[in-house]
């Protein structure tokens, strides 16, 4: 048996805790170390990580921690109910939309990033 969770970087867990909370109603499930908080809401589960920008990312890395828009080619999918309302929300908590794909034949797509600079969508879910 295999289970996922997704871990983001974050410049500050007070920051990282309120936007996840304000946007995609997730809440602190734990700390089991220090600069460590385990969020969840239903079965999903993000685990924030405190980096200070400009801190490594790995050893040997070139590239330093920061929290403007950045691409990486692994991102974040939340599969909504209802688009129009969790973009909204996710907006007013702080991310930007980027690029909006209303589609009547397939689920609609928002593309976005969090405060941090990562980019996340918001995926329609159709019945």
């Amino acid at each position: 048996m295999i289970s996922l969770s997704v871990s983001v970087d974050v410049p500050n867990l007070a920051d990282g805790l309120r936007f996840f909370n304000e946007a995609f109603g997730f809440s602190k499930a734990s700390e089991p170390a220090p600069g460590v908080l385990v969020l969840r809401a239903g079965s999903s589960e993000i685990c924030l990580l405190e980096k200070r920008p400009g801190s490594l990312p790995a050893p040997g890395a070139q590239e330093r921690r920061h929290y403007e828009r950045h691409w990486t080619p692994v991102h974040v999918d939340f599969h909504v109910d209802d688009l129009k309302s969790a973009l909204a929300r996710a907006v007013k908590a702080g991310a930007k939309q980027e690029q909006l794909f209303e589609n009547a034949e397939h689920p609609s797509v928002a593309f976005c990033s969090d405060p941090f600079g990562h980019g996340f969508c918001l995926i329609e879910r159709r019945r």
